[in-house]
């Protein structure tokens, strides 16, 4: 999920819909590089590419992008309106088929109210009158409709209400916030990762064991759940096999834990869709990794797992926004720099027109200093910039 930091420097969420927002995505335009065997980078080919190419659906007026474990994406323009395409063979594509796409297409629910959105193998999204729609894969409920059959377009979650404010999606789980700050998961819970202290999966949400109504920003992936609270705490809980919740153990979890590094001035967490990876930024501006690192995802120079958070090669104290792909991490500067680092052998899902793997920062081949938000999937990227590269 996309962040970008706003005028008093607090961070804020892409899918926050206020004039300040709306103002920095004038002009912006999306760009794909990495794998393409179904069209999720968007362009009407199939081609892989190694550096930043534009979607077909062109346009100046991209506000934030999702991508799933590599196969297909998401995103929302200034005007509201939600496009997708990629892998369709479950029915996440929103356009009531089970077609792929090569280029984007909008949902069969059109509109121009949506505000964010999050993609597994399923997808959900919340429009600016607080609803919240999912569709797509269903095999282990996490469509949240009380059923386990996939749907080919959007439906609400069987909790409906108009209060959700924020959504998380890996293939098979759901998590979102709603504005009264509760937390609620729902999906396949075989490591805990819906937090409510059983391995029982749930076709229609449930709130966490820790329950609290100071649940502020929430990143699922890989059968592990992070969440931030609003006192600046970090909570990880579900699949510890790699040490991706951060508590210097490898011990799965069915209930909220607080990382081995306390404190309370975190800020942005995103996790990683395969693998095992968690990435976070803190308020002072630095970045801190975890988790799987055999692709050198964790950017510490190294391929080595690591238990609790450590910094990346690369230290500073400017980091705007991170997300984890399945093999890869990128996360934007406070000078609008974009940095890569991670696998990159196969389809040059870095962006820096090699196929090297890196386990330090690299920029991507199109510099610059005007990227907004940035989004990865298991071997592609896609991020929004504010003007032609």
């Amino acid at each position: 999920m996309p962040f970008i930091s706003g005028p008093d420097g607090d961070l804020k969420t892409a899918f926050v819909s206020d004039a300040w927002l709306l103002d920095q995505f004038v002009g912006s335009t999306l760009f794909t590089w990495g794998r393409n065997n179904v069209g999720q980078l968007g362009h009407n080919t199939v081609v892989n590419k190694s550096s930043p190419t534009q979607t077909i659906t062109g346009g100046s007026n991209w506000k934030s992008v999702s991508i799933s474990s590599g196969v297909s994406v998401t995103a929302i323009k200034t005007d509201g309106t939600l496009w997708s395409w990629g892998l369709g063979s479950s029915g996440q594509l929103g356009d009531n088929t089970v077609t792929t796409r090569s280029s984007p297409v909008q949902t069969i629910t059109f509109g121009t109210n949506w505000k964010q959105v999050a993609c597994g193998d399923h997808t959900s999204a919340i429009k600016t009158d607080g609803t919240l729609w999912c569709w797509g894969l269903n095999s282990d409920g996490q469509l949240g409709d009380n059923t386990l059959i996939k749907k080919s377009s959007p439906v609400q979650t069987v909790a409906f209400g108009t209060n959700w404010k924020q959504v998380a999606s890996d293939n098979s789980n759901t998590v979102a916030i709603k504005t009264d700050g509760t937390l609620w998961t729902w999906g396949l819970n075989s490591y805990g990762q819906l937090g409510d202290n059983t391995l029982i999966k749930k076709s229609s949400p449930v709130q966490t064991v820790a329950f609290g109504t100071n649940w502020k920003q929430v990143a699922c992936g890989y059968q592990h759940i992070s969440a931030i609270k609003t006192d600046g705490t970090l909570w990880t809980w579900g699949r510890n096999t790699n040490g991706q919740l951060g508590n210097n153990t490898i011990t799965s979890t069915s209930s909220p834990v607080q990382t081995i590094a306390f404190g309370t001035n975190w800020k942005q967490v995103s996790v990683a869709l395969q693998g095992g990876t968690t990435a976070c930024i803190k308020t002072d501006g630095t970045l801190w990794t975890w988790g799987y690192n055999g692709n050198g995802q964790l950017g510490d120079n190294t391929q080595t797992n690591r238990s609790s958070p450590i910094q990346t090669i690369a230290f500073g104290a400017n980091w705007k926004s991170v997300d984890c792909g399945g093999t890869h991490t990128a996360a934007i500067k406070t000078d609008g720099t974009l940095w890569c680092w991670g696998g990159n052998d196969l389809f040059g899902n870095l962006g820096d027109n090699t196929r090297t793997d890196r386990s330090s920062p690299v920029q991507t081949i199109t510099r610059g200093t005007n990227w907004i938000s940035v989004s990865c999937g298991s071997l592609m990227t896609a991020a929004v910039t504010n003007g032609d590269l």
